[in-house]
């Protein structure tokens, strides 16, 4: 398994597309992608327009405000975990020659809910 790093801002996608194709090494089969982190999530988006990434952003502060009176948890980052719950938290891809099989517009993006932080990607090729 390889562990990529990435530094990561307060709050929005890091594209990690280009990063994971370089551990694929010509592979061919499935690429599993995971977080081992409750704040952060992965998600497969459009990578062309910086506004559809903007606009996810405001519609999940929408669902999960920074700060709700019902929240206990001592950190106040509750909005961040239940970002993280929404986008999940792994991804399952094909890859061919090295290269992810995406659709047209898809990228893959580290979601950061709770930053600037430094975050983890695992991924296992099978």
């Amino acid at each position: 398994m390889k562990r990529l790093r990435f530094r990561t801002p307060q709050e929005g996608f890091v594209n990690v597309t280009r990063a994971v194709e370089e551990v694929l090494e010509g592979h061919t089969g499935l690429v599993y992608l995971f977080v081992p982190h409750t704040t952060c999530g992965l998600l497969v988006q459009e990578g062309a327009d910086p506004q559809v990434a903007h606009d996810l952003l405001e519609r999940l502060a929408e669902l999960a405000p920074r700060f709700h009176p019902k929240d206990r948890h001592a950190e106040g980052n509750t909005h961040a975990h239940l970002k993280s719950l929404l986008t999940g938290v792994h991804l399952l891809l094909p890859a061919e020659g090295g290269r992810l099989r995406l659709g047209r517009w898809q990228q893959v993006f580290l979601a950061e809910f709770d930053g600037p932080r430094e975050r983890e990607v695992w991924v296992r090729l099978l």
